[in-house]
């Protein structure tokens, strides 16, 4: 990936063809509880993983796995965006179920009436957890594997998902190389600025609740790794060329890379 001198505006939180929700704190501990799920392979990607949500109160303590993710663009590390989508289903989709255009790929739009809008984003340390943070990709985790554990305060809705089981976590962003022509080629169905690819979903899980007591989740750490370098500054990362062609003009982000293997 071309490395740019300027950072460019992102996306707005529609990018992923949901949408954002007022993200005022949450007052209501009807959430309480821990949470987990395995992540499924929505297109066919390869990637793995689980998470785990820990709700006290109005504090969330979410940890998270994944692995086999989209690597590199080009130079640079794929970022992944992930968010808790609520108020829907309460499921993921699949290809033979919902790629309603037939190009061999579920996109954001055709993901949506499974796993809803945007409750929650993931993003990592003190930035925006709330829907207008959902394409920034200046602060999620990015690279073939991360890990990430942060604690934060919960919004109202996300709680109410939790609560009545429709909480769901999806991760964004899968390779275009290994897509059909009609899908790697083509544009964001919401913004047409992006490719398909950047916005599609790569993994999601619906999350239930665990039994009291909940489980060890394994993870440790706050932020994904890369050879003990994660969070370090990798500079501008253009949108715009390669993988990911910006129509008009490139996207760039100045982002730190956590990626880790």
């Amino acid at each position: 990936m071309k490395i740019m001198k300027k950072t460019m505006l992102l996306a707005p939180a529609v990018a992923l063809g949901l949408t954002a929700m007022a993200g005022a704190p949450a007052m209501a501990d009807h959430a309480a509880g821990s949470y987990s799920t395995t992540f499924q392979d929505i297109n066919e990607t390869g990637a793995s993983g689980s998470a785990w949500v820990n709700v006290e109160g109005s504090t969330a303590t979410v940890n998270l796995q994944a692995s086999g993710l989209a690597e590199t663009f080009n130079d640079g590390a794929f970022p992944h965006v992930q968010h808790i989508h609520i108020a829907a289903q309460g499921t993921c989709p699949s290809i033979a179920a919902d790629d309603a255009n037939g190009d061999g790929i579920v996109d954001t739009v055709e993901g949506q009436p499974s796993y809803g809008e945007i409750g929650t984003t993931l993003s990592l340390g003190d930035a925006d957890k709330s829907p207008a943070a959902a394409t920034d990709i200046s602060v999620a985790p990015s690279g073939e594997s991360f890990t990430y554990s942060e604690t934060f305060e919960l919004n109202e809705d996300t709680q109410d998902s939790l609560a009545d089981g429709t909480g769901v976590i999806v991760v964004h962003g899968i390779d275009p190389a290994g897509l059909s022509e009609e899908a790697a080629s083509a544009k964001s169905n919401l913004v047409p600025e992006l490719p398909l690819a950047a916005t599609a979903p790569a993994l999601c899980g619906a999350l239930e609740m665990m039994p009291a007591g909940g489980a060890d989740t394994g993870v440790t750490s706050a932020a994904a790794t890369n050879g003990g370098n994660g969070g370090s500054d990798m500079g501008m990362i253009a949108l715009g060329g390669g993988l990911l062609a910006a129509a008009g003009g490139a996207y760039a982000i100045r982002r730190k890379v956590v990626a880790g293997r």
